[in-house]
């Protein structure tokens, strides 16, 4: 697995199990127990057979692993309605119990941490579950192309890649060694996986099987199948090979639209460093479904529109200058598959940081004065219903706010940091540093605090834990101008920045009324920089 980087984790705000009837199910899912921890995936080897009729699955995983903590049993999960057919462990069959989507293997003897690498071949089979309306619900997607042909997906996220295979269903995990993933698919039809292609077999039973090999460590979630009649365009944009794999009927359209990804390979590398999944390559597969951001091997299914399915979500209209999905779920690379949260309650890690990742690129692309417009164009879509970090433990997410909250928190953390140097270097660092790593909240903090050299833990505290924002309030008394924060924790300090006669002055409000000692004869005077912090403003 990805190394895991974890600060003493502290919870801001009381989550109780019970007040949001979880239920064991949900713990099984979430959690971490001895049968979880006891070992360490060191590479997943995935060998499958998809039959679009029946939309069925067939064949095993082998799971290859290192014992870090003595067992003698260990959790693989697989949703109930899949069948377990054996699971092989030294030409022997081992013996499970089934607990809703958990799998409790035990070994004929306890599994000592001097053993070598050790490994199962777990069969299954069964019809996976079909989203309704992936990707918001995770799922296979059997559809068809224009032509009739068979066009297949699937998309996990939050529900759990042990939707359709068996793994250790945990964010903690990944494998070391990365994996393999061989799927046959009726002949006529490709198989488009993660990583590099390793070649086609024609099993000589009206099925050839793609092979599709991945280097580095990869979320459970992120493996992927697209199964069409695609056609291969392939570029090579500075070292990087980027292959893009579409239907038929879109190869002139694409080799047009996605020229969009040297610009921005071009940002992101320079702002977030090199690509992080160069060994490989970096692709864009052709989806039914909107979008998802599969390593290597990113989901496209935005219909070469520009924004969001041609509508810009920001409002502003910059929004429709860029493809929305191209560049946000290429932007997961960085954040999201590179660096992992160990829990879903901290998907803010990734679809904050993602979000924001839009924003740079309109910076990158337009300047910073289109950027703040973009950025500020996302106050519509925050609805401040529940805190952006969700229950630990339960696979539970926080709102759907984490994206553009997220996405504001990090712009006005820019602006309180009030250095563009030390930002973009920050970023860098930041990107380099945690690298094919896991971590949680209390690392981005702990490491945003350390390079700053600024105790941003109330800002932080305050976005991603409460709904509340930040409310500035300004009076002039005896002639000076008087500052105060509401709606806010009592602990929580934040600068921001005012025009005053044509001159931008810092000030430092707290929760009660403080004297700035600026001088001001009217209210009329001041103007706020809202447009650089996610703030309210009477």
């Amino acid at each position: 697995m990805k190394k895991l980087f974890c600060y003493s984790f502290l919870l801001f705000g009381f989550q109780t199990f019970f007040a949001q009837n979880f239920s064991r199910k949900d713990s099984l899912q979430g959690g971490l127990r001895l049968e979880r921890t006891s070992y360490d995936v060191l590479r997943y080897d995935l060998n499958i057979k998809i039959d679009p009729k029946e939309k069925s699955i067939v064949g095993y995983n082998n799971i290859t692993f290192k014992v870090v903590e003595n067992t003698s049993k260990i959790q693989v999960d697989l949703f109930e309605n899949m069948t377990v057919d054996s699971i092989i462990y030294n030409k022997s069959r081992l013996t499970y119990i089934r607990d809703f989507n958990a799998i409790f293997i035990d070994f004929p003897s306890v599994l000592s941490t001097e053993m070598p690498e050790q490994s199962i071949k777990f069969y299954y089979s069964g019809k996976p579950i079909i989203a309704r309306r992936a990707p918001w619900d995770g799922g296979f997607v059997f559809s068809k192309d224009r032509n009739g042909k068979d066009w297949i997906g699937v998309a996990v996220q939050g529900t759990g890649a042990s939707l359709w295979y068996p793994v250790k269903d945990s964010q903690t995990d990944e494998p070391d060694r990365g994996a393999s993933i061989k799927v046959a698919v009726p002949n006529g039809l490709m198989n488009v996986s993660n990583g590099r292609f390793m070649g086609s077999e024609d099993l000589k039973n009206g099925y050839t099987r793609w092979d599709w090999e991945v280097k580095n460590p990869i979320n459970t979630y992120d493996i992927t199948v697209n199964v069409a009649d695609y056609v291969h365009l392939h570029d090579n944009y500075k070292g990087l090979d980027l292959d893009y794999y579409v239907l038929l009927e879109n190869e002139a359209k694409a080799r047009k639209h996605f020229e969009e990804v040297k610009p921005m390979m071009d940002c992101f590398q320079s702002k977030f460093g090199d690509y992080p999944f160069k060994d490989d390559g970096y692709k864009l597969v052709e989806t039914s479904y909107l979008g998802m951001e599969h390593q290597s091997a990113v989901a496209y299914g935005n219909k070469y529109f520009k924004g969001y399915l041609g509508m810009d979500l920001s409002g502003t209209g910059i929004g429709l200058t860029f493809d929305y999905i191209t560049i946000h779920e290429s932007g997961h690379e960085w954040f999201g598959n590179s660096i992992t949260s160990k829990d879903i309650a901290d998907m803010w890690i990734h679809e904050g940081f993602t979000q924001y990742s839009e924003i740079v690129y309109v910076e990158c692309t337009l300047g910073y004065e289109k950027a703040m417009k973009y950025a500020n164009g996302l106050r519509g879509n925050v609805d401040n219903d529940r805190p952006i970090i969700g229950i630990y433990g339960l696979n539970h997410e926080g709102s759907g706010d984490m994206y553009p909250k997220g996405a504001l928190l990090l712009n006005t953390l820019r602006h309180v940091i009030n250095d563009d140097d030390k930002w973009w270097k920050l970023i860098l660092d930041y990107s380099n540093t945690y690298k094919h790593k896991i971590i949680d909240t209390q690392t981005v903090i702990a490491f945003f605090n350390k390079e700053s050299g600024m105790n941003l833990t109330p800002i932080f505290k305050q976005y991603l834990y409460k709904t509340s924002i930040p409310k500035l309030e300004l009076k002039v008394n005896k002639g000076k101008l008087h500052a105060r924060w509401t709606n806010v924790e009592k602990d929580f300090e934040m600068p921001v920045d005012i025009t005053l006669n044509e001159k931008t002055i810092r000030i430092y409000p707290k929760n009660d009324w403080s004297s700035t000692k600026l001088k001001v004869k009217k209210i009329g005077q001041v103007q706020v920089l809202d447009n650089k912090f996610y703030i309210n403003v009477p």
